[in-house]
C-alpha cells in the first residue's frame, strides 16, 4: 500500500507520485497514473508521469492542464488504449 502520508503532502503535489516511483523502483517517466479525477491527472502529469483519464459521467479534465494521451469512457476502454501503446 502506498500513501501520501509517507511524504506528508497530498496529491496533486509531486511528492506522492515521486514516492510511488521510488517505492516501485522505476523512473517516474515509466509510470502511468489512471484516474477519474482531473486534479490527480494534473498532478501526475506535472510530476512527470504519464496519465490516463477515465471520463466517467460528469468527470471532466481541467482545461488549463495538458491533456493526457489516453482518455476513455471507462476503465476497460482506458486499459485497451494503454495496452495498445505497448
Amino acid at each position: 500500500m502506498l500513501s501520501a502520508d509517507e511524504v506528508r503532502r497530498l496529491k496533486p503535489a509531486p511528492e506522492p507520485y515521486r514516492m510511488a516511483a521510488g517505492r516501485l523502483g522505476v523512473e517516474i517517466a515509466e509510470m502511468r497514473l489512471v484516474a477519474a479525477h482531473a486534479w490527480d491527472i494534473a498532478g501526475a502529469l506535472r510530476a512527470g508521469c504519464a496519465a490516463a483519464f477515465v471520463a466517467r459521467p460528469g468527470a471532466v479534465l481541467d482545461p488549463l492542464v495538458e491533456r493526457p494521451e489516453v482518455v476513455g469512457a471507462d476503465v476497460g476502454e482506458v486499459a485497451d488504449q494503454v495496452l495498445a501503446r505497448g
